[in-house]
């Protein structure tokens, strides 16, 4: 009762202030006065609004710096990774020469290998003299680019994948299992030109020659050779072992190697998060070099 007895004094009086408000002014000046207050009402509300745009606007460019900020940090992390994986594919290079000259540096009169393995890939050269060479000294059997693959292509011949799923089967042998391999591609001085060909991808020596390694390697693999064990490199016309003034010492030059070391496997390689096997294997892709169109230079391929 007492808080109703209250609310009417209060309402009460606010009628007699507004009485007396009316009663002190005139009409106008009191149209006036609202009008003035409806006018700054309506600013009050637009300035709210612009400050809400305005915090809205803020908020959104906070939220681009700090993803610029971020992905500068992504940047910089991928940076460091590329770089890491520079060093270790350098080191890895640096070792696969320094194995490769070494293999070539060994007596010619010395047997690289143990006596049954050393026959064992004599028999296998004999019996394939059109395909495959087999030097004893430093353990090398050297496939002969021009019958092994295709007329200026990476791909091996039907005859090539049966001569090197043999090979395959004397390397996993209990004679060779334990050795380490090197695959390496060369080809002769002659530069490719087919345009088809370098839109394909294969745009020069150093191309090919990694290719066809690729290819020797890749056909071990798929018969059961660990890819631990084995190691690709193409090294073009930069190791020819016949001079390239003639037809018949290019022909010499385009080969490709598969150097069997005498060492120890290695632990297969952990292989790099987010890398996955699929991915290692495409770059196993076989292209084409000089097999279409008019041959070009002194020899009709490589």
């Amino acid at each position: 009762m007492l808080v109703q007895f209250s609310r009417t004094v209060r309402w009460i009086g606010c009628a007699a202030l507004a009485f007396t408000l009316v009663g002190c002014v005139s009409q106008d000046q009191y149209s006036a006065l609202k009008l003035e207050k409806d006018r700054m009402a309506e600013q009050l509300v637009a300035a709210q609004s612009d400050a809400s745009s305005s915090k809205t606007e803020a908020a959104a460019y906070k939220a681009q710096l700090d993803q610029i900020s971020q992905a500068g940090g992504n940047q910089a992390a991928l940076l460091t990774n590329l770089q890491q994986q520079n060093a270790t594919l350098n080191a890895q290079l640096d070792d696969l020469n320094k194995r490769y000259q070494e293999a070539l540096s060994r007596p010619a009169t010395a047997m690289a290998l143990p006596e049954k393995l050393n026959n064992e890939l004599t028999a296998f050269a004999q019996e394939n003299p059109d395909l495959v060479d087999f030097d004893s000294a430093r353990g090398t059997v050297k496939f002969k680019s021009d019958v092994v693959f295709a007329v200026g292509d990476a791909t091996l011949t039907g005859k090539a994948k049966e001569v090197i799923d043999r090979f395959a089967k004397i390397l996993n042998s209990a004679n060779a299992s334990q050795y380490e391999l090197l695959v390496a591609g060369h080809t002769d001085n002659q530069p490719v030109h087919n345009k088809a060909t370098i839109n394909a991808g294969n745009k020069d020596n150093w191309y090919l020659s990694s290719h066809r390694a690729i290819s020797v390697g890749d056909e071990l693999m798929k018969n059961g050779v660990n890819p631990a064990r084995v190691g690709v490199i193409g090294y073009a016309d930069q190791r020819p072992i016949a001079s390239n003034s003639s037809p018949a010492g290019q022909q010499q030059n385009r080969r490709v190697e598969v150097l069997i070391l005498p060492n120890a496997v290695h632990n297969a390689p952990v292989m790099a998060e987010g890398v996955s096997k699929s991915s290692a294997k495409q770059a196993a892709v076989r292209i084409n070099k000089d097999s279409s169109g008019a041959p070009s230079g002194p020899y009709p391929g490589k």
